[in-house]
């Protein structure tokens, strides 16, 4: 299953692995939608090739969420988080793949 939020920053790629049962993967969703960001949302405990990929992209985290924007890993809600107050995330949703 995959939702996606529309855009406020439309050339932006972000990508979000979930679960059906996750409260970060919950508050990292409403983070992004809160900052007008378009995200694909990948249910991996829906499709375990998906989580396969996300164990690969992430460098073997298994953890939910796992954010990527614009191609590069982001990691999880707290590190979204610290992304954002770092100006970290700003520098990649400024860089589009």
């Amino acid at each position: 299953m995959r939702d996606v939020i529309q855009p406020a920053f439309p050339m932006n790629r972000v990508e979000i692995y979930t679960t059906a049962i996750c409260p970060y993967c919950v508050s990292a969703k409403q983070f992004l939608k809160q900052r007008g960001l378009q995200y694909e949302e990948v249910r991996v405990d829906l499709d375990p090739a998906r989580r396969d990929e996300m164990l690969a992209r992430s460098s073997g985290r298994r953890t939910v969420p796992q954010v990527f924007v614009n191609g590069a890993h982001v990691g999880g809600f707290d590190d979204l988080v610290a992304a954002e107050r770092s100006g970290r995330l700003r520098q990649l949703t400024e860089t589009q793949a």
